[in-house]
């Protein structure tokens, strides 16, 4: 079958393998990294099985482009809670900093809950890292690779630090610290006890965490 225009998707030549990626995150956002099939991502844009081998090597491969593509919108859900936010008056940088901070994690739970599938994904292994994580000086050189949404957690940290409102020996490490305790509950909102938790009573549980984060780490 062509690869052209004219697919069930609708994409222009040349663009399969977005089409592709499109179709597989779909088939993501509906049953997480399992639902991933690539003979299925073929059918859903309209072309043969062996045109879309001609873009991904294997099933891993079209994973890998899937779980890429929920690492973007967890970090877009993130960067868009941050805007979202009003300033602090009087324009005090630690409390800018703060809120920041506020801002990432309910950004983060807010992509777990309202794409479970795609937050899933995102997460998912697929196989050896293809960026391993350097650890020759400590915690504090713990570095994801291209995790915007992790860069985003230590620019946050990095900013409180900056306006004096890091305690002292806190920074060291402090996005591990953060990092689990959201992960973490979302997990518990997802999979755990949580799960059946209403809106306003979970949102306060989030205010609640980040609030315990943020007075370990500040002051």
């Amino acid at each position: 079958m062509s690869e052209g225009r004219g697919g069930k998707a609708g994409y222009h030549h040349g663009d399969l393998r977005n089409a592709l990626v499109d179709a597989a995150s779909e088939l993501a956002r509906g049953g997480g990294p399992e639902a991933v099939v690539l003979r299925e991502a073929a059918r859903r844009v309209g072309v043969s099985p062996t045109a879309a081998y001609r873009h991904f090597a294997n099933q891993a491969d079209l994973l890998q482009a899937v779980k890429d593509e929920g690492q973007r919108r967890l970090a877009d859900s993130m960067e868009e809670a941050i805007a979202e936010t009003e300033p602090p008056p009087g324009g005090d940088p630690a409390a800018a900093a703060k809120a920041r901070l506020m801002a990432l994690g309910f950004g983060y739970v807010r992509f777990a809950v309202t794409e479970q599938g795609m937050y899933r994904t995102a997460f998912c292994r697929v196989g050896p890292d293809r960026e391993k994580w350097t650890h020759e000086g400590g915690a504090a050189e713990l570095r994801p690779g291209d995790a915007r949404s992790f860069r985003l957690l230590v620019g946050a940290m990095d900013a409180i630090d900056a306006a004096g409102a890091m305690r002292p020996g806190s920074r060291t490490g402090a996005e591990f610290a953060a990092w689990s305790s959201v992960h973490g509950l979302a997990m518990l909102i997802l999979d755990g006890p949580l799960h059946e938790v209403p809106p306003p009573q979970r949102d306060a549980i989030v205010t609640r965490t980040l609030t315990t984060i943020l007075d370990g780490l500040t002051v």
